[in-house]
């Protein structure tokens, strides 16, 4: 999958003096979608083209008969998963659903019900970092269908507000380490200022004078 936002995740001390500073980690989870989700769904040319309704196929167990493929691919759905391959463009997808055939749920992930020998299935997943939703049926004799993506909007912000805290959390932690830093390096300047100023006071100079005796 593509990440178009990728961050630094570690940034160094600047060691001064005698003694190596230890070096702290950054550890930044990659993000899950873009900033733009919506933007790159509508402009990317692989997109573009899933979210055209188009030819899709069962692709499991392509070494099996077909009567063990028909069967495989129902026991599938039934469980909550299943393998498709938009043929255009030779996309594969590994389907994830709610299998729930309860009969008063108004919007079924998967549907035996709204159409005689055939399912019906909706699919939400992330994409290239991008919400979005599989929308389409297949007959249950020929493993064949037609289906798309669609951007998943509600989805999309939930995962935006997430993204924005992340960031936020991250930021803070830069902002608190450079603040480390700093604060560091001026004690650090004071420290090698004191001790200029006691080598030309001549107090390491007593030492070695006495020493000379």
């Amino acid at each position: 999958m593509m990440n178009e936002a990728a961050l630094a995740n570690m940034i160094p001390y600047d060691t001064i003096g005698l003694y190596e500073q230890p070096k702290p980690r950054f550890i930044f989870k990659m993000p899950r979608v873009v900033p733009d989700q919506k933007s790159k769904f509508e402009s990317d040319e692989l997109f573009r083209r899933l979210s055209r309704e188009s030819e899709i196929r069962y692709t499991g167990y392509r070494e099996r008969s077909i009567e063990e493929r028909q069967v495989r691919f129902m026991n599938g759905c039934r469980e909550g998963h299943t393998e498709t391959s938009f043929v255009a463009s030779g996309t594969n997808l590994q389907l994830v659903f709610n299998a729930n055939q309860n009969p008063y749920l108004h919007d079924k992930e998967c549907d035996f019900d709204k159409e005689h020998g055939k399912v019906h299935i909706k699919s939400y997943f992330i994409m290239n970092g991008v919400c979005v939703r599989f929308r389409g049926w297949l007959d249950l004799e020929r493993l064949d269908g037609v289906g798309c993506l669609e951007y998943d909007e509600r989805r999309a912000m939930h995962e935006d507000a997430i993204l924005r805290d992340q960031i936020d959390r991250y930021n803070q932690r830069l902002r608190e380490f450079e603040d480390t830093k700093r604060a560091y390096r001026d004690n650090r300047q004071d420290e090698m200022e004191a001790v200029r100023r006691g080598v030309a006071s001549g107090g390491i100079g007593v030492g070695a004078s006495m020493w000379r005796r």
